[in-house]
């Protein structure tokens, strides 16, 4: 009979205080022993801590001592971790009791996989799907699948291959991810999850969304996440413009890049122009800004990147649809915008690298 697999959990947090109660009362009910458990915190200033020590004393807490963003607490989880597989949690995370079981199952089933993600539903609308993974849009973005479908509706059973893996709660092989690099401390936040899944599929490995296995998804971050919000996030508009470029830069081959630049202009100047509609055009400028500065080290890691190559992005990278979020969504300006995309990307994706 195999030995059973050991897994650490490592929950990223961050003035997690209002959101751990519930996600480690669901760790803890998981009916797949976990071996260790690790709070791995961003310096937060709140209650986080003695939340941990009441709710899980078992547990590890890891203190980083300043906050860089959930890239550098979800690589200290899988460094720090004494097991091959980690199941990194981000703290507004509620998962079901079988979660980790199915994860599991799913790993033992395919010894190819180094990625396994749960399908999350909206904590507050559960029978509608949040994230269960996506394609690569050549225009730097997820093409994700489901997004805001209700589960009845929603495509895919089983177990199913996704390109890429959204990070509220992934299952990894420690090993693989730390020698590719793990997590870009350089995004802070947004667009690490779609770098992360892009740098795995290059290499040839595979990543998992398995569909039966629910994790009801919180709040979201304040002051980025717009779930529900009317007015779009200034520091959400800064990441956006400078990670996509970030992801790229580093990413995509030379050739790649020349002759998806239209489809990559078009995109860019929409997306000015929403956030000049929106108030957040400072943020759109400061990103770029700020994009321009890490440039240097961002082409340091390019050369990493592309000599662990074994895909090509034409096999990976697809034309569409754009997915918007329901404030953004409808009418014919997206509908132009993802003809134009894909039109541009059916000609030229031949020609890609």
């Amino acid at each position: 009979m195999d030995e059973p697999l050991k897994v650490t959990v490592a929950v990223c947090n961050y003035n997690g205080a209002e959101h751990l109660p519930p996600c480690l009362e669901a760790l803890l009910a998981q009916t797949y022993a976990i071996d260790e458990l690790l709070v791995v915190d961003n310096a937060s200033t709140d209650a986080s801590e003695a939340v941990v020590r009441e709710r899980a004393p078992n547990a590890t807490w890891v203190p980083l001592g300043v906050n860089e963003g959930p890239c550098p607490a979800r690589n200290a989880g899988l460094e720090r971790a004494r097991n091959e597989w980690v199941l990194l949690v981000d703290n507004d995370a509620v998962l079901e009791p079988d979660v980790l079981a199915k994860l599991v199952a799913a790993a033992r089933a395919r010894p190819d996989a180094v990625l396994l993600q749960p399908r999350s539903v909206f904590a507050d609308d559960p029978d509608v799907v949040h994230y269960d993974g996506g394609r690569f849009h050549y225009a730097g973005l997820f093409s994700l699948r489901n997004f805001s479908v209700p589960i009845a509706e929603a495509e895919g059973r089983g177990t199913v291959d996704v390109d890429g893996a959204v990070s509220v709660v992934l299952l990894a092989r420690r090993s693989v991810l730390l020698e590719l690099g793990a997590f870009d401390g350089d995004y802070f936040i947004l667009f690490e999850d779609l770098d992360l899944s892009y740098r795995l599929r290059l290499a040839g490995h595979a990543i998992l969304s398995v569909e039966d296995a629910l994790v009801l998804h919180r709040g979201g971050t304040g002051g980025i996440s717009f779930r529900g919000a009317i007015l779009y996030p200034r520091r959400r508009a800064f990441f956006h413009s400078r990670n996509r470029w970030i992801y790229l830069t580093k990413c995509y081959a030379w050739r790649t890049l020349l002759v998806a630049a239209p489809g990559l202009l078009v995109y860019e100047l929409v997306w000015l122009a929403f956030t000049l509609r929106s108030g957040t055009f400072g943020g759109w400028w400061e990103g770029k800004r700020d994009f321009f500065a890490k440039l240097p080290g961002v082409r340091a890691r390019r050369r990493a990147i592309q000599g662990s190559r074994r895909r090509r992005d034409r096999e990976l990278l697809v034309g569409g649809p754009l997915t918007l979020s329901a404030q953004l969504r409808g009418g014919l300006a997206e509908r132009t915008l993802n003809g134009l995309l894909r039109a541009w990307w059916t000609l030229v994706r031949p020609l890609a690298g």
